[in-house]
């Protein structure tokens, strides 16, 4: 499934490159930016006021953001890439903010700086690069099962499995994917997998092997991949 596929690789991007439109002469201009996504794989950026790509999405709030899933790879054109087109737009939802924070927590001794503010991406298409031959135009990119009831429940969860099954976390970074250190928590959960991130900021992304639209199917889910870091 391409668009299930292009959104495993964007959720497990910790940044991407945004292209933006000069707003003076119209010149394609592309910068790093630190990236976080909502339930539904909704890209959210904190940018300052100061930033060009941000004095440019004021003039043109037209955006692309390409997440490059190919790190580690000995020839990354046989990797995936996933470039997402839509329009920036500023949002004030908490929710937001706080689903970005939690995956960078760093940003916030700059969030509150009068010249930052929190963007959402409204995708109107994708393109995926799966490797080779493997290419797809997406208009069904963002995820669009139930999610509220997930949503709900999302603070809750993380809280609890920081508070009380650190073990498992650690169990799913270092026997699932394979990430050194200790001090690895769970930052977010969605339909498709969890974000965690360890005590250097630096993040993972665990995929589900079933999608989940509620606390009970979270636990079923978590317990099971509990069960499967120890079985090896």
């Amino acid at each position: 499934m391409p668009a299930q596929l292009a959104r495993k690789v964007v959720r497990a991007c910790r940044t991407g490159n945004l292209s933006t439109v000069m707003a003076d002469d119209g010149t394609p201009y592309a910068s790093l930016v630190l990236t976080a996504f909502d339930h539904d794989a909704t890209p959210l950026l904190l940018i300052s006021r100061l930033a060009e790509h941000t004095k440019n999405i004021l003039k043109n709030p037209r955006v692309s953001l390409l997440c490059d899933g190919t790190a580690g790879l000995a020839e990354p054109l046989t990797g995936p890439r996933v470039t997402l087109l839509g329009h920036a737009e500023k949002t004030e939802d908490d929710r937001l903010k706080a689903r970005y924070l939690a995956r960078h927590p760093s940003a916030e001794m700059y969030a509150g700086f009068a010249d930052f503010a929190f963007y959402r991406i409204n995708v109107e298409r994708a393109h995926i690069v799966a490797g080779f031959g493997k290419i797809h135009w997406l208009d069904d990119y963002l995820y669009t099962g139930d999610t509220a009831a997930l949503i709900d429940a999302e603070a809750g969860i993380v809280d609890h499995m920081n508070d009380d099954h650190a073990d498992a976390i650690q169990l799913y970074a270092g026997k699932l994917l394979g990430k050194s250190g200790d001090g690895w928590r769970m930052s977010g959960i969605d339909a498709e997998g969890c974000d965690l991130i360890d005590s250097d900021g630096f993040t993972a992304r665990l995929p589900f092997d079933t999608e989940i639209a509620t606390a009970d199917q979270a636990r079923v889910e978590l317990v099971r991949l509990v069960k499967k870091a120890r079985a090896g």
